[in-house]
């Protein structure tokens, strides 16, 4: 394996690592700031025992979120310190943003929040609780900003071979990322749906046959999280539709390939499964099972308009962009060859049915918790929580998946053409890697992946120490007083240990 392909699997692990952690932090702070508005308002001590819960593990989500975070800041130095001279001009504006609106304003008001209890007037500890939350996906945008940019940059001029801002608003206001925000937010609510349907079927199957306290506390969280999860669903068929029409204008290639649409058809039929390789762009040994015109509506609103295939997109790009890669031996093997512009079509294909897949799973978990938790309901069968805790990967897998789909489907560009825009703003992945040794690049991969598995295993722990201790794992129950005024207190427990 050469340093490009190394950073490349270096880089796609921690970022889908990391991006495990982001979409619970961000669907289960605002859910706890829900919950905690509700006692608020109603004084009901339900809501109470739902926040420190769940508040519980959006902690121990969130700290890891930010542990493994830290690590994709440094990538674009160690591995991809090209792609980082080339568009840091443009690309370090939403990056900082986000760093001050991360580190900053959510840390603060998250660390007001955890010390905050029984310390803070009601209404100003709540209110901390949705600075954070909000910041949380504040912090997205500019995250989703910066990389909407490479899939579609705008708001700059090529000066002396180099991007260069000239419109902060043009970047922030670019179309990709305002399609992109709120559906990554809809799938950060699914996430967090299916987690608290998961632990919530747990915990009323385990007390089922027993009187628990905190019945009501389970019941709520499940149907909380099923509504929440069909919602989320809702937004992500809207959204993801407006996204797919707006990456048939700017990425034919990537739709193309999502569908293995190798030859243009007029209209075009969506696929909805393939049987045989679709790892070759011309296709002739593959069968698909198709929706006939679907595609073309997907694409422009219309069942009968013409929608390019793999081999005629090939034959565009080689015009306006080259047919070979220049002859630098900065570009290791790949220099003088021929540039392959289709990407992996076994990854683009599967990895579209799969996103698509896994979420239509994980609403229909969901609305099979809503129905069997219906009229007071309480599910006796032990299928039920199985079946939940197995749905809480669904979204997880989903999301996953869009995200492998959305970055493997711009190959062999790490900046995409803007067929509309600048021109020459646009940069092929190979020329974006740092110069560095194949044993380095080695080295900190196998050093990160390591680490990343531990933080997993510590993650996994923390988590499952803290479902399984349910409501008393965090707010312990109260010591009956002691008869003698004399004797010692032991003093409360303090109001941030949970």
């Amino acid at each position: 394996m050469e340093v490009l392909e190394l950073a490349r699997w270096q880089f796609g692990i921690t970022t889908v690592y990391h991006f495990l952690m982001v979409p619970l932090t961000i669907g289960l702070s605002v859910l706890v700031a829900g919950m905690q508005t509700a006692w608020v308002r109603t004084g009901n001590e339900r809501y109470y025992k739902m926040t420190k819960f769940w508040g519980k593990l959006l902690l121990v989500n969130f700290a890891m979120g930010v542990v493994t975070g830290i690590v994709q800041e440094f990538q674009f130095g160690m591995t991809w310190s090209a792609y980082s001279r080339f568009v840091g001009d443009v690309f370090g504006a939403p990056l900082a943003i986000e760093g001050l609106v991360a580190f900053f304003v959510e840390s603060t008001f998250l660390g007001l929040w955890i010390f905050g209890w029984d310390r803070l007037p009601k209404r100003v500890h709540l209110g901390c609780a949705w600075a954070f939350s909000l910041a949380t996906i504040t912090s997205a945008y500019f995250i989703l900003a910066a990389n909407s940019w490479m899939q579609h940059p705008v708001g700059v001029e090529f000066v002396d071979g180099k991007p260069t801002m000239k419109s902060i608003g043009a970047v922030l206001g670019n179309n990709t990322a305002l399609a992109a925000i709120p559906h990554t937010v809809a799938g950060a609510f699914a996430v967090a749906a299916a987690f608290l349907v998961g632990v919530a079927a747990w915990h009323l199957w385990r007390k089922r046959h027993e009187p628990d306290e905190h019945r009501s506390v389970w019941r709520s969280s499940l149907r909380l999280g099923g509504w929440t999860g069909i919602v989320a669903f809702a937004v992500l068929a809207i959204t993801g539709d407006f996204q797919g029409k707006l990456m048939f204008e700017q990425q034919p290639m990537k739709m193309a390939s999502a569908e293995a649409l190798c030859h243009t058809e007029n209209p075009a039929s969506f696929s909805i499964m393939a049987i045989g390789d679709v790892a070759d762009a011309d296709c002739e040994d593959v069968k698909t099972f198709t929706v006939p015109a679907l595609l073309s509506f997907l694409a422009h609103n219309d069942f009968s308009s013409e929608v390019k295939g793999i081999e005629p997109l090939v034959t565009e790009y080689q015009a306006k962009y080259g047919t070979n890669y220049p002859d630098d031996p900065q570009l290791g093997s790949l220099a003088g060859k021929p540039i392959d512009y289709v990407p992996n079509l076994p990854v683009t294909y599967w990895g579209f049915r799969l996103m698509i897949g896994f979420g239509a799973i994980s609403v229909g978990m969901g609305l099979l918790a809503l129905w069997c938790t219906r009229r007071g309901r309480i599910p006796g069968g032990k299928w039920f929580p199985r079946l939940a805790l197995l749905g809480v990967a669904t979204p997880f897998l989903a999301n996953s998946a869009g995200w492998i789909f959305t970055e493997m489907g711009r190959q062999p560009f790490v900046v995409v053409p803007n067929p509309s825009g600048v021109d020459g703003v646009w940069m092929f992945t190979a020329r974006a890697v740092s110069q560095l040794s194949v044993g380095e690049v080695w080295a900190s991969l196998i050093s990160l992946t390591a680490i990343y598995a531990a933080l997993g295993v510590v993650e996994v722990f923390l988590m499952r120490k803290y479902v399984r201790g349910g409501i008393e794992g965090v707010i312990p129950p109260e010591k009956p007083k002691q008869d003698n005024d004399n004797s010692e207190s032991d003093g409360e427990p303090l109001a941030f240990a949970y």
